[in-house]
């Protein structure tokens, strides 16, 4: 007996009652490693100001498509563009430099170093001083350095981590650490933010903290945010536009209330996307 993927969806009119400039705009995208297909025809958008959630279950490709969208990964067909830019050709510090920020789902920060200073790190993309200027100039470098770490402090503020500024990441719990990872992603002042499963690993009140703080950073920041995550309590609650995956195809994508009531969705979750067929 062989289990057949899912045939994959033909999706709507995916502008139809979502209002707002698009973001990011993916258009059939196929992403292949030798032999295997990680994404095959993938396309969706991510309009101004929205929360769109990239879910499905272990394989389905949603790491991958975030590696294209960060061009860590270059699609094999098809086209990703962030409002004017072409990311199948851009450079990674280009990607960040013009409105694209990060969090990653494996904790990539210096466990010796402060809160404030794992943070500025985000900053490096906006620094225009370099080693040579500093030294020549040092009143300019001080004054530019005084205002990333002013920006800063406002992320750090918003994140409920202003008053941890100054301890060692390695000294705090893992929740926290992983709000210090949102906090340098942000740091960077993305009009773009990609989260790569920022709940997993956490306990459900640091579950219910960090959604709290999304909402928080809807109401405050000027910020769209593409998010992977299997949470789909935390999924249900903070997107207002679901992709759903599976094998690398959409096969589903719609509000939460609808996608909450498709078939295929449930299907997928449980692990029997396609109805089996017998081979004698």
């Amino acid at each position: 007996m062989t289990v057949r993927p899912a045939e994959p969806a033909t999706p709507g009119t995916r502008a139809q009652d979502r209002p707002g400039d698009v973001v990011l705009d993916v258009d059939g995208v196929t992403l292949r490693y030798g032999a295997v297909t990680a994404l095959e025809d993938v396309s969706f958008t991510v309009r101004a100001g929205e929360v769109v959630a990239l879910v499905g279950p272990n394989g389905a490709g949603k790491t991958s498509m975030f590696n294209c969208v960060s061009a860590f990964s270059r699609p094999t067909e098809g086209s990703l563009r962030y409002r004017d830019m072409d990311l199948t050709t851009a450079k990674r510090h280009t990607i960040a430099a013009a409105g694209v920020g990060r969090m990653f789902q494996n904790l990539s920060l210096f466990p010796g170093a402060t809160v404030m200073e794992n943070a500025l790190v985000g900053r490096h993309p906006l620094m225009r001083s370099s080693i040579a200027g500093n030294l020549l100039l040092w009143r300019r470098s001080r004054r530019e350095d005084l205002e990333h770490r002013q920006a800063v402090a406002e992320v750090l503020q918003l994140l409920d981590l202003f008053e941890l500024r100054n301890t060692a990441v390695g000294d705090l719990p893992y929740g926290t650490r992983k709000r210090v990872e949102l906090a340098r992603a942000l740091a960077s002042d993305p009009t773009l933010l990609l989260m790569d499963e920022p709940v997993a690993g956490m306990n459900p009140t640091e579950t219910a903290e960090l959604t709290q703080i999304l909402a928080r950073i809807r109401a405050e920041r000027d910020l769209s945010i593409l998010v992977v995550e299997h949470d789909m309590a935390m999924v249900m609650e903070v997107a207002d536009w679901i992709t759903v995956l599976d094998f690398g195809h959409v096969i589903a994508e719609g509000r939460p209330a609808d996608i909450q009531k498709d078939a295929r969705v449930r299907a997928a979750y449980l692990g029997n996307s396609a109805p089996a067929t017998t081979e004698t």
